[in-house]
């Protein structure tokens, strides 16, 4: 273990204080570039050993420097993740005599003071925490800040995936000129489609001055996983096999909306299977107190949604089962690495479709992963309502801005790249006031975002509006007003939340909160939900599926029989030599197989010809016919899909863009032009009356793993 290049006290401990005989490779592999300041993005599987990859060299950092304050910020996407990590961390700052803290919205004003009064050598937080910091009056930027060397970036493929990470990003640009220097980047993250971009993506503004990067990846071996596909027909079919399956183990089961896992775990618990529940839409205590149970439980179940795909630690797994599919393969990579961390053990995923549509997707997904690919993670474009955000987040942070200059507290961060256009915007509407040479808070801005301390600015996302739900004076969590009569003496089947039936009581809808008290009889709940745009290449994997290739995983009999009829069943929307169009009197279908985003693309370059028709992830239905030549002609080069007024005002700080812009933005965010060109450009006649076909294959940047 010696002369791995770490502080001679880190090694020391890594041997006698956690009795490890050799790091991992990966761990290996980052110390020289992290300890050269290098920016680096480290690739291994969920529970692959990055953090301590990342911390160990910084800390060795810290060791050698005889300076203290604060040197690290470590961030994640979820306070969970952070309060998880936060024990771990502390243990291994204690080697060096080093402090950990913690700052995020669930921690008090105690700590805040502390930590201002003795800055931490490692901070844990949250890009929305970092930016209440840099424009709270209480806090000190320049003393808090001024020695910060580098920023670890956990679970990064989450943050590069949404404006959550340009946020990030611009977050970060101004942290550095406090500081007035250079930001060592370290991004953490299992498999990605296309690491180098993402990197590079990180960077932001050391990129263009040339910084060293480097993608550390784990060079390890990892046996094959072991992979079952099964039909059960139902949710209480899942439940009924769960509760035979795998006694005496652990399992993580995933489901994909937060209802589903509402309804599993009381399927769950009536056949007295312990089960306990996660999703965002429980209360933290309630969602801690699952989660810990669960880490020191062994036969049991915890039912969740995306919530536990991120690295939080949940202990040793034995099984993980996936209610019908995930969305994308990187999804899927992120749960199934959440088995085999035990010697002797191997990843493992079993599939439970509870429908046909689950079942393909499930088999479609499988197909693809078998292929090695990997979905490219691409940041949304064009940030111009970041870049809103951005400009009145500093006038907040500063005081003022100078009308000229303001673009150097970002160094050329693509975020900003049209805030010029923006800022005119926000000066012509008083978001902004002239004063002299600088630019004030003006009053559109504090009418549109000055409540709660301008809170509503220092997030890049929405929360949708839910009803908190009592039991008594403890919280167990929040619903849809839809889940909600507007009179509770109207009649209401019961209310199901954290996996059990309450009576709903009482609704008080100003105060959006419900009294219930617990009841006998199953109950029911439901969320505000939009379809999901689905990624091009898993469409086209399960209309491969369709025709013919199998899922090279473990079939059940049940999937296999299952397999065989849903391809009778979908025989006529799809064809070897291309895509179908039925038409009949009422209209056509294509089935497309493009996905929505590329659907809607096409839709929009049809203009008028299409004006009636909808769309999904397979197929465009046109009322009003369609025509081989008129799909042909369609020009989705320049096409933008059309958006509601509805949809643009759920952009976050739309208001605070033009309308044309805003509008602008969300569809340019939702087209997919390659998938629809692909789709139009292939087509070809494939018989007497079977109107014409094409074979989507689209070149991506995904990678092979």
């Amino acid at each position: 273990m010696p002369g791995l290049g770490l502080h001679s006290a880190i090694e020391y401990h890594v041997v006698n204080s956690l009795g490890w005989t050799s790091l991992r490779p990966l761990q290996e592999a980052s110390v020289i570039p992290i300890r050269s300041g290098t920016d680096c993005l480290l690739v291994a599987p969920t529970a692959g050993g990055k953090t301590e990859a990342a911390v160990f060299p910084l800390l060795s950092n810290m060791m050698d420097a005889s300076g203290q304050g604060l040197t690290v910020i470590y961030v994640t996407p979820l306070k969970a993740l952070l309060n998880n990590l936060l024990p771990r961390l502390t243990k291994y700052a204690d080697w060096g005599g080093r402090r950990v803290a913690l700052w995020h919205g669930d921690v008090g004003e105690g700590e805040r003071r502390r930590i201002l009064a003795e800055p931490p050598d490692i901070l844990l937080t949250t890009p929305e925490s970092l930016e209440a910091m840099l424009v709270s009056r209480r806090v000190s930027h320049h003393r808090l800040f001024q020695h910060v060397q580098a920023i670890v970036v956990d679970e990064v493929h989450s943050f590069a995936a949404s404006d959550r990470g340009w946020h990030l990003l611009a977050v970060l640009e101004r942290l550095q000129r406090i500081a007035a220097r250079p930001i060592q980047r370290i991004g953490l993250s299992a498999t990605l489609g296309n690491p180098d971009e993402v990197l590079q993506w990180l960077q932001g503004s050391n990129a263009s001055r040339g910084a060293p990067a480097e993608v550390v990846r784990d060079s390890s071996t990892i046996a094959h996983p072991e992979v079952t596909l099964d039909y059960v027909g139902s949710l209480e079919n899942a439940a009924e096999i769960l509760s035979r399956l795998f006694v005496g183990e652990k399992r993580l089961v995933f489901c994909q909306a937060r209802a589903q896992a509402e309804e599993l775990a009381y399927e769950l618990r009536v056949r007295n299977v312990t089960t306990y529940v996660s999703h965002s839409s429980l209360s933290v205590d309630e969602r801690r107190i699952s989660e810990q149970a669960f880490a020191e439980a062994r036969d049991c179940v915890i039912v969740a949604t995306s919530t536990l795909e991120l690295g939080i630690d949940i202990g040793d797994l034995d099984r993980m089962i996936q209610i019908d599919a995930p969305f994308s393969v990187s999804a899927f990579l992120q749960r199934l690495g959440r088995t085999g961390r035990r010697l002797g053990t191997s990843r493992n995923a079993l599939f439970l479709a509870t429908d046909l549509d689950g079942f393909a997707r499930a088999a479609g997904l499988l197909v693809l992963w078998s292929r090695g690919f990997v979905e490219p993670i691409v940041a949304p474009p064009h940030p111009r309502h970041i870049a809103a955000q951005q400009l009145l987040a500093l006038a907040l942070q500063e005081g003022r801005i100078p009308a000229a200059g303001w673009q150097d507290w970002w160094a050329g961060c693509a975020v900003m790249d049209e805030a010029d256009e923006v800022l005119e915007y926000l000066v012509a509407e008083d978001f902004l006031v002239a004063d002299g040479d600088f630019l004030m808070i003006g009053p559109t801005a504090e009418r549109a975002f000055g409540r709660r301390n301008f809170m509503d600015l220092l997030s890049s996302f929405i929360a949708d509006l839910e009803i908190r739900v009592l039991e008594g004076t403890k919280e167990i969590g929040s619903v849809s007003p839809i889940a909600l009569p507007k009179d509770v003496a109207d009649g209401l089947r019961p209310l199901l939340l954290n996996g059990r039936a309450w009576r709903v009581d009482g609704v008080d809808w100003e105060k959006r909160r419900a009294q219930v008290t617990a009841h006998a009889e199953k109950g029911k709940v439901r969320w505000s939900s939009e379809s999901i745009a689905e990624p091009f290449e898993l469409v086209c994997a399960r209309r491969d599926m369709l025709l013919g290739e199998d899922p090279p995983v473990t079939l059940s009999a049940r999937a296999v029989r299952q397999l065989e009829n849903l391809r009778a069943l979908r025989t006529d929307d799809v064809d070897a030599e291309g895509l179908v169009l039925h038409r009949g009197a009422k209209g056509a279908t294509l089935w497309g197989f493009g996905g929505l985003r590329a659907h809607g693309t096409l839709i929009a370059a049809l203009g008028e010809t299409a004006a009636e028709a909808v769309a999904d992830n397979e197929m465009i239905r046109f009322p009003d016919g369609i025509t081989v030549a008129e799909l042909r002609a369609a020009g989705v080069e320049a096409a933008l899909p059309a958006m509601s007024p509805e949809a643009v005002a759920g952009l976050k700080f739309s208001m605070a863009l033009p309308v044309e812009m805003a509008t602008a933005t969300l569809a340019e965010r939702f087209m997919d032009r390659p998938g629809a060109r692909s789709v139009v450009d292939s087509m070809i006649v494939i018989g007497e009356g079977c109107d014409y076909g094409c074979s989507p294959s689209r070149q991506t940047e995904g990678t092979n793993i």
